[in-house]
């Protein structure tokens, strides 16, 4: 038998960090193949997960759905022939939706009978919850809807009232599943997969709701931001004093159609909303320069809807490396190991990127 665990959250929410502790303290000895789903031009996360002697099929693929429905079933068989491990960790794409990956598993669960699907969980960084349900709820919601375990992260960093709050928020959208609000730093890995295993019984559940919702409410009824009429009001950036910021998209101007196929159900796709930007660069920065430009893509919305931003430079003193990791209204630069050539990747929404050029001094 194949154990699958899903692994999904918003972008930046951790959950890179979360398998990685699970392969630490968890999966020692056990045959594992992780699958990741990347969304954007360039998979940055690659690296440290191989030297742990993780085998990874990456999918980076402008079309999220495609992938899902066509390149993810494949990969899955492939896997399962080709390596029969113990378990499969999937990592999907930060703006996939769970419900999608779910879909796609039982599809390939219902030809491999020995697939177990063990767990599906979503990662949320506490602080951001409440401005990621407001201005992404179409896919964020899904993520903690269709979960079986919500893990915080991060919740350290925020007051009880704060984390008070986004528990309420999660807890109304997904009433049954657990939600872990205690530091990871004070869990055993052992502590965090007893609680997403727990939910076995739940997944069971929650799967037969997500086969038998109804068909018409998913594709014209859904309780979004997104009114359907190509006159959406997106609320930009919450800040801590929730400041609103009102914004018109019509994805008629700067979106590609569906790809065609028949998809689990789906008001937009990814594609339609979110975009990357990545340049690989032997460009050398100076940590100031660096400070500099992240400094401005996550406190300014002169480049668009920012999301998510990480990657690896090298340092002008010709020895070192910075990496660095971003979401809204914080990042941080630490050094890090030599890659084979400078990576930069910016995924959020509208985004400019000739200013994202002259940004990290590209042009």
């Amino acid at each position: 038998m194949t154990k699958i665990d899903i692994i999904s959250g918003f972008l930046g929410a951790g959950k890179t960090t979360l398998i990685k502790k699970l392969l630490d303290e968890s999966f020692k000895g056990e045959k594992i193949v992780l699958i990741e789903n990347e969304f954007g031009e360039i998979g940055i996360d690659g690296g440290f997960l191989k030297d742990a002697g993780v085998e990874i099929t990456e999918m980076n693929s402008g079309c999220i759905c495609c992938s899902l429905v066509g390149d993810f079933g494949a990969a899955l068989k492939q896997v399962l022939a080709g390596y029969a491990p113990a378990r499969i960790v999937i990592e999907p794409s930060g703006v996939g939706k769970l419900s999608d990956v779910v879909a796609a598993v039982e599809r390939v669960q219902a030809e491999a009978p020995d697939l177990h699907l063990n767990s599906f969980v979503t990662v949320v960084d506490a602080a951001k919850a409440k401005v990621y349900m407001k201005n992404f709820g179409e896919f964020f919601n899904d993520q903690v809807e269709h979960a079986c375990a919500i893990i915080l992260s991060r919740t350290q960093k925020i007051d009880q009232h704060k984390l008070d709050g986004a528990v309420t928020l999660l807890r109304e959208k997904n009433p049954k599943a657990a939600i872990l609000t205690t530091p990871w730093d004070q869990l055993t890995g052992a502590q965090i997969l007893s609680a997403m295993e727990g939910g076995r019984d739940l997944a069971h559940e929650l799967m037969e709701e997500i086969e038998h919702e109804d068909h018409h409410h998913h594709h014209h009824d859904h309780d979004h931001e997104h009114d359907h009429e190509h006159d959406h009001e997106h609320h930009h950036h919450d800040h801590e004093h929730d400041h609103e910021h009102e914004h018109h998209h019509e994805h008629g101007d700067t979106c590609t159609a569906c790809c065609g196929h028949d998809h689990y159900h789906h008001d937009h796709d990814a594609d339609e909303v979110f975009t990357s930007w990545g340049r690989e660069t032997p460009r050398k920065y100076s940590r100031e320069e660096l400070q500099e430009a992240l400094a401005s893509l996550a406190m300014t919305e002169d480049y668009g809807i920012i999301l998510r931003a990480k990657g690896m430079v090298p340092c002008e003193d010709g020895t070192s490396w910075l990496h660095f990791d971003l979401t809204p209204e914080e990042f941080e630069i630490r050094e890090g190991s030599a890659d084979y050539t400078g990576r930069l990747c910016v995924i959020g929404s509208e985004l400019k990127e000739d200013q994202l050029e002259k940004l990290f001094l590209l042009a």
